[in-house]
């Protein structure tokens, strides 16, 4: 009997073992699984690898939520109450919005408070009220404790005096630092007529006061000297009734540009309704995370075309 040429049987069994294991610690300890469309499939929280961590909030930042986060309701119920309180910058802003909200919806109601952004966001965090109305970017802190926010419009600080105030002219960036650093004292030393200069400041709650600070003088510190006069509280219309005949103060542009005891003093030869004017600034509107519906109705009226021509109304 003739004797077979080929292996024996035993040499395919052990080959076969061999592969199915190697097989099986491959499919074991391969990286991070793929799904049908190649996409990696996430690690479990906690465990390392190659994924990358979230990113962190960069400070001084706002959220980075896009108004297009909120959708224009349908419809809101009937007795619907939407709670705002923040800055004084924001007033028309706020005031328009209320109108048209409450036009479009009837039934619903919008108080509007202005006691500052700081004060708005600590009603936000207490809870009594929905949404704080803040000329400056959320701080890390305030993100910490969950709080969001939506940019609602760009704004430009003015740099004002009394209509009767013999100066006239304009001013650089670098005066109108002496004059609110305390630098320059006297008209004269800025171009004007012999005479002192009254600076009329905002409280440091003010998100006004604080976004002159960084953009105006640098993150300097405002002069502390006997022609210095801060105010109270920070409201505007104070501000503009002490200018006098040798004030000069600070207040956003929507809420003096019909004003007629005041003068919008141009800086480098250029005033607040041109678009490379120096001092602006984005204003926001802060929610807690995640939102009411109440929030969510009234941002979603806000950020919307509508709620945009809302807002410029009487402008």
């Amino acid at each position: 009997m003739a004797k077979s040429s080929g292996p024996p049987p035993i040499v395919f069994i052990l080959l076969f073992l061999l592969l199915a294991g190697g097989g099986w610690f491959f499919f074991l300890n391969k990286p991070a699984a793929q799904d049908a469309n190649n996409t990696p499939t996430p690690a479990p929280a906690g465990s390392s690898g190659a994924n990358l961590p979230p990113v962190a909030p960069v400070a001084g930042l706002a959220s980075p939520v896009a108004a297009s986060s909120f959708a224009l309701p349908v419809a809101v119920p009937a007795g619907t109450a939407v709670r705002i309180d923040g800055s004084t910058s924001m007033v028309t802003i706020n005031l328009n919005l209320k109108n048209g909200f409450q036009a479009k919806f009837p039934s619903t109601t919008v108080d509007a408070k202005a006691n500052g952004s700081a004060k708005g966001i600590q009603d936000l965090v207490a809870g009594t009220a929905d949404i704080a109305a803040i000329s400056t970017a959320l701080k890390p802190e305030d993100q910490a404790r969950g709080l969001a926010a939506v940019p609602v419009a760009l704004d430009r600080i003015a740099i004002v005096v009394g209509t009767n105030n013999p100066f006239q002219g304009g001013l650089t960036a670098a005066q109108v630092q002496d004059i609110f650093k305390g630098n320059a004292q006297d008209w004269s030393k800025v171009g004007g007529s012999a005479g002192p200069i009254k600076v009329i400041n905002r409280p440091e709650i003010s998100g006004t006061h604080q976004t002159f600070k960084e953009q105006v003088l640098g993150g300097g510190s405002f002069g502390t000297g006997r022609n210095f006069a801060t105010l109270d509280r920070d409201a505007t219309t104070p501000l503009l009734q002490a200018l006098g005949n040798n004030g000069i103060g600070y207040a956003t542009f929507a809420q003096v540009v019909n004003q007629k005891t005041v003068r919008v003093v141009p800086v480098d030869a250029t005033t607040p309704e041109a678009p490379n004017y120096r001092y602006q600034r984005q204003l926001y509107y802060a929610y807690k995370n995640p939102p009411s519906q109440v929030v969510k109705d009234f941002l979603g009226y806000a950020t919307s075309e509508e709620g945009k021509k809302a807002m410029l109304a009487g402008n």
